[in-house]
């Protein structure tokens, strides 16, 4: 069969003697079937293979990437059975289903196929990687397969091993932590915490409703439905995660907040893990939220954030400055505890004494004094901030500026030689100005106080994997921004969607950033009252690339899609 392949490529003329000769040298060493390694050597096309299998077996080809399958096809053959024989059905016509196979020879195959089904096999050949893929596409993930078989046995179990209190009874804790430690719920847990760590999922949440249980994987910003266990299960589930937690199981009526520090081995390499741990009390239950704190994710160094080369240059120049006040701005999710830290160990050296007050502090960085605010015994923001103060610090970071008590001590504080770096909540850079005074700050503060502010959205990048260009028509290009000059010339990027990004086009994010920089002139419109609009107007004419403008360039470099722009970022 080899030899037969081999005669058919060189036939044709696809390939020479040298490089059969080095695929076939190779495929001895590793094993597997040549035409993956002729492809993986770069000396043919998956389609050239396609091609000559099809005449080698005497059957037609068919391309999986391009082919979408109905699930009810998929329904007829077992996911198990699919993996063993690495096949999978692509339609059915009358008695006959046509079945994708890498072997169409594979006898034991078909009949195993007749028997399940009763139809007829009509093998079509297609190649090993997209069997593989499209595999995983249909059928899910091994790993997902084996969470899969753990919902389905404990769905299948009998009720009685597991006894579920109503809410209306007393709470029996015993009951509860009973619950929370039989064997298939423990494991169920783990599975979902792995999970979310292979997928490389920021947040989990754990959703009951009144005839549904759901858990939903916020990957790359994006939430994804990827399992539904029995109803039953909610409050073992939840009573696990809160034990993981070290929170109250019996205090089901108010929220809690509490961390999981997890040690697992992932891709060989065993990996320190935090879960920031959220449950609060629904109509049908109590939902939980666990974000993953990965410090291998967090990314310090600020070349890497997506910042313009001049955008980068003004925030590093302010946050080198000696005093004076530095914002970033976003809303929740946006990126700036990360941009923060970054700045943190741009400025962390030897002779400053940086502090931090934060809720929470997500990650732990070298050198840095960071406090946990803890407002049940009074430890706020503005407590932290005066006390801050009285330790003789250089570099103080706010996590949030909340309240006018919180902004008016970090600006005193801005204003007597020491530099603050906080964050709050705002659509843009401009508009900042106009908060600090909604809060009650005096105009001629925020104008001597406030040195640079930088707003930033998060968009997704593009599977450098499956990148593709995208035929776009000059007039949507236009219509986003670009200019009649520039527009003809921009060559948009797509993702295919492959393995490596759950077949979504994406993998990883970027940042958006909109970087305003208080110059005199802005200074004398913020002390003239001026809006948000005629600060924006000004900051423009000064050269501040826009959100929109960022997300353009983005476009331009192939590092994100027109949509995703367009969903962050207006006009």
């Amino acid at each position: 069969m080899v030899a037969k392949l081999g005669e058919l490529l060189l036939k044709a003329q696809l390939v020479t003697e040298e490089q059969l000769e080095k695929a076939l040298t190779e495929q001895k060493q590793i094993g597997g079937r040549l035409g993956e390694h002729l492809v993986r050597l770069g000396y043919v096309s998956e389609e050239d293979i396609l091609d000559c299998l099809s005449q080698q077996y005497g059957v037609p080809s068919i391309n999986l990437r391009h082919f979408d399958i109905d699930e009810s096809i998929i329904k007829l053959i077992p996911a198990d059975v699919a993996r063993k024989y690495q096949f999978i059905p692509v339609s059915k016509s009358g008695a006959t289903i046509t079945v994708a196979m890498a072997d169409p020879t594979n006898v034991f195959a078909m009949d195993d196929i007749t028997f399940i089904t009763g139809y007829r096999v009509e093998p079509v050949v297609a190649s090993e990687e997209a069997l593989r893929e499209a595999i995983d596409r249909y059928y899910g993930t091994t790993h997902a397969v084996e969470i899969k078989k753990v919902i389905d046995d404990l769905a299948a179990a009998d009720d009685a091993e597991l006894e579920v209190l109503e809410e209306e009874e007393d709470l029996d804790v015993a009951t509860l932590e009973a619950g929370a430690e039989e064997a298939p719920v423990v494991k169920l847990v783990n599975l979902i915490l792995s999970d979310a760590i292979r997928k490389g999922a920021s947040d989990i949440h754990i959703e009951p409703y009144e005839r549904s249980y759901r858990v939903r994987f916020r990957i790359d910003g994006i939430l994804y439905e990827e399992m539904s266990p029995p109803i039953r299960l909610k409050e073992a589930v939840t009573s696990r995660v809160k034990i993981l937690a070290k929170l109250d199981i019996a205090e089901k009526r108010l929220p809690q907040d509490g961390r999981i520090k997890l040690k697992m081995r992932h891709e060989g390499k065993l990996k320190e893990l935090d879960f920031r741990v959220s449950t609060i009390p629904t109509l049908h239950g109590e939902k939980v939220v666990l974000r993953l704190l990965d410090k291998e994710n967090l990314q310090l160094d600020m070349t890497k954030l997506g910042f313009e080369k001049a955008s980068l240059k003004k925030f590093e120049e302010a946050i080198l400055k000696p005093y004076g006040m530095v914002l970033v701005t976003g809303p929740t999710g946006s990126g700036k505890t990360n941009t923060l830290y970054s700045a943190l160990s741009r400025v962390n050296t030897t002779d400053v004494n940086i502090m931090t007050a934060e809720d929470p502090v997500e990650f732990q960085l070298q050198g840095i004094n960071q406090v946990q605010m803890k407002e049940n015994i009074g430890l706020n923001f503005a407590a932290a901030l005066r006390s801050f103060l009285r330790q003789d610090p250089n570099i103080v970071l706010v996590g949030e500026i909340r309240d006018f008590e919180t902004a008016e001590i970090a600006i005193k504080a801005a204003l007597t030689g020491h530099l603050v770096l906080s964050t709050l909540h705002t659509n843009d850079a401009p508009s900042t100005i106009n908060r600090l005074m909604n809060m009650g700050i005096e105009p001629f503060l925020v104008a001597t106080s406030v040195h640079l502010i930088c707003a930033q959205r998060l968009v997704r990048r593009v599977c450098k994997k499956c990148k593709d260009v995208e035929d776009v028509p000059v007039q949507a290009l236009l219509d986003i921004g670009f200019s009649e000059a520039e527009a003809p010339t921009i060559q948009v990027m797509k993702g295919r969607g492959c393995e490596v990004c759950n077949n979504t086009g994406y993998k990883g994010r970027v940042g958006l950033f909109e970087v305003m920089e208080v110059t005199e002139d802005i200074r004398e419109l913020i002390l003239s009252g001026a809006s948000a609009i005629e600060l924006r107007r000004k900051a423009i004419e000064e050269g501040m690339i826009t959100l929109r403008q960022s997300g353009l360039q983005k476009i331009k470099e192939g590092t994100t899609t027109i949509a995703e722009v367009v969903r962050e970022t207006v006009l």
